[in-house]
């Protein structure tokens, strides 16, 4: 009886979600085709701007879709993509601030430099680790990333010219990562430290975590891992890998074949002989290192293919214990942030800000 009345209760519902969309009471929709292992095959489809987003964020989503697309933005001018180098000029007038060509523990960085520090963040220090792929954009990416947050938060941001692909693989960029914390720690304390990076960057900020563990330094205070999660999938994995890519870039990204039983490696260049089960490359799959990380900051998107990764690593981390925050922008795109002119990228600065003071030194 009960089986029957839910029947008829969903068939209800069904029937009032067909009325609802024009149309769709003499045409229903065709059921989609799904495959014995669960694959289901979607048709083309059109998918409009969210209503969610504000103007200037609509008309930023349609102007980045529009220029992603064209070789000619991607192309670097004295290491700076064109796609990037308008917010670039834009930041630097909205956020005065002094910026430091220096090495530390040995790491070549740029130290941005805010023109007063708060005094919460006297004693405090963040370390910025770029996005890139692990292979390029520091110049660009790691002073967008670390301008606004620098500014904006009154505290010092040490971004860091890590080692890349395709001179370099894993695990370089993590070892230089723990040379300039060690020498960090000679001047702050690791509960005073914050580290936070975007795409790569994320990446790298939890591979830096589980390698602090690994080789005994402390933990730092906090830690962002933006565009990115812990894992390291091919494409991040998970259904935005294949979902959301679409909308947010304007083309789907490269999905290469399904790896064979027992495969280790990945087809980033810079994990090529990595082992995608190695804790020192994707967290997540180690619920040990999971609970030792420091309170963990995931930033995402609905059309960034790093959303299933990072809602994974938010759903890891809460289960092994740790205080963790996932804030999703619907309707943005990977990497949104670089430009400061929208109030959904304002929105993200104040999230990161707020959650360092809120961490660091606690």
């Amino acid at each position: 009886m009960w089986q029957r009345a839910e029947h008829r209760l969903l068939l209800g519902v069904f029937a009032a979600i067909l009325l609802a969309i024009p149309g769709s009471a003499q045409v229903p929709p065709p059921m989609l085709p799904v495959d014995g292992d669960g694959t289901v095959h979607v048709p083309a489809m059109d998918v409009p701007v969210s209503e969610f987003l504000s103007p200037e964020g609509k008309a930023y989503l349609v102007d980045h879709l529009n220029r992603v697309r064209r070789l000619d933005q991607l192309k670097q001018v004295d290491g700076i993509p064109v796609l990037l180098a308008g917010y670039l000029e834009r930041q630097r007038t909205l956020y005065p601030l002094d910026k430091a060509d220096t090495t530390v523990g040995g790491v070549h960085a740029f130290v941005y430099t805010p023109k007063t520090i708060a005094p919460s963040n006297a004693k405090r220090v963040l370390i910025n680790l770029h996005g890139g792929g692990f292979s390029g954009c520091w110049l660009a990416c790691g002073e967008l990333e670390s301008r606004p947050v620098a500014a904006l938060g009154g505290i010092k941001v040490v971004s860091l010219d890590y080692r890349e692909s395709p001179t370099y693989e894993h695990p370089a960029a993590s070892e230089d990562v723990a040379a300039a914390y060690r020498e960090l720690l000679k001047t702050y304390r690791p509960e005073n430290i914050g580290i936070y990076g975007c795409s790569a960057g994320g990446m790298l900020t939890g591979m830096s975590v589980a390698w602090f563990q690994k080789h005994g330094l402390p933990r730092p205070g906090a830690v962002g891992v933006l565009c990115s999660g812990l894992t390291a999938a091919d494409g991040f994995g998970g259904d935005s890998k294949f979902t959301a890519m679409a909308a947010g870039e304007g083309r789907l990204s490269f999905i290469p074949p399904a790896p064979a039983p027992g495969a280790k490696t990945l087809t980033m260049a810079y994990l090529a002989h990595a082992d995608v089960n190695d804790p020192q490359v994707a967290p997540a799959v180690s619920m040990e290192v999971l609970a030792k990380f420091p309170p963990t900051l995931m930033v995402t998107t609905t059309r960034g293919f790093d959303m299933s990764s990072a809602v994974y690593a938010h759903s890891r981390l809460v289960k092994a214990g740790v205080e963790a925050e996932l804030h999703v922008w619907d309707g943005m795109f990977h990497g949104f942030f670089y430009n400061p002119d929208v109030p959904e990228s304002r929105e993200c600065y104040d999230v990161i800000v707020r959650f360092f003071d809120r961490h660091l030194g606690k």
